[in-house]
Formats: C-alpha cells, structure tokens, sequence
C-alpha cells in the first residue's frame, strides 16, 4: 500500500512539474505582430522599396523591381523577391556601384520569437559579409540557420538576377 501512496504522488508531483514549465517557445517578450525590420548589423545604404507589405501573407512571393539610382553616384538596389521559408519569409535587397555589390541589407528575416532573432542576429551579418566577398549567390550556409541561409541565397538570386549579375 505505501509503495503504491508513493508512486501515486510523485507521478502527481512530475505532472504538476511538467505543466509548470515555461518554453521558450512560449508568450515571447517581443511582440509576434507581423513587423518588417532590418537585418542586425547591416549598413543603411540605399532605401530598398519592398512590393510586399507585411510578412504575414503567405501569397506574397512577387519581386520588387529596382529602386533607382541614388544621387549621382551610379548605384541602384535590386530588391529579391520574398523566398517563403519553414520559419518565415527572407528578402534580400542589394546595392550596386559599377557592376559589384556594395552592400546588401535584409528587409525580411524570421524574427517571430527570441531564437528567431538570436539565430539571425549571428547568421545575417556572416551571409552578407560573404556575399560582398563573393559578390554571388555561392556562398556557404551559416550552420545552425540553414533554413534561413537557403531562403538568403534564394532572394539574392532574384536580386542578382534582376541586376544581371547572375
């Protein structure tokens, strides 16, 4: 009979654990309201002007045509179209002087929760590094945030493809 009394509580107290437990996937501190941002660490460059308006529609993988010169300088952005990934959308937008990429900024990234944005906050900054390096879409995939990486170097693509960088 005790043996029984006892197993019957710790099993209540294990249940009552369990339940207790918060994830990290649960209520997040930011808002999961469907916000745009730019990528951390990436220089300000030319405004790129997105077609799509938020990223919670799932139709909308149309591309953003070029946003024009800025000043006098010869360099325009090509926006990428919107690659629809497991974890959210990613558009790439990239600034080009003379035929080479000068810069790249990410419109949109998946940022839903908090290992959304520490995952992306590590990778988006080494993807466009390496994209300015390679000045093309053969650049190696950021462990631990291939989903994102391979939704980068399918937008960058589009951008590519758009600037005739191919």
């Amino acid at each position: 009979m005790r043996r029984i009394l006892t197993w019957f509580l710790s099993t209540v107290a294990v249940v009552a654990l369990l339940f207790g437990y918060k994830t990290s996937t649960g209520a997040s501190a930011t808002p999961t309201s469907d916000t745009v941002v730019a990528a951390p660490g990436t220089g300000s460059g030319a405004s790129a002007g997105s077609g799509s308006g938020s990223t919670g529609t799932s139709g909308s993988t149309g591309s953003s045509a070029s946003s024009g010169t800025s000043g006098g300088t010869g360099t325009t952005t090509y926006t990428g179209s919107v690659a629809q990934t497991r974890w959210g959308p990613v558009q790439v937008a990239i600034t080009v002087a003379g035929g080479k990429i000068t810069n790249v900024t990410v419109p949109q990234y998946p940022n839903g929760n908090g290992r959304d944005q520490q995952i992306n906050a590590s990778a988006l900054p080494v993807l466009t590094k390496e994209t300015i390096s390679a000045q093309s879409a053969s650049i190696d995939m950021v462990s631990g945030a291939t989903v994102t990486s391979d939704g980068y170097v399918q937008s960058l693509q589009s951008a590519l493809d758009q600037a005739g960088l191919a």
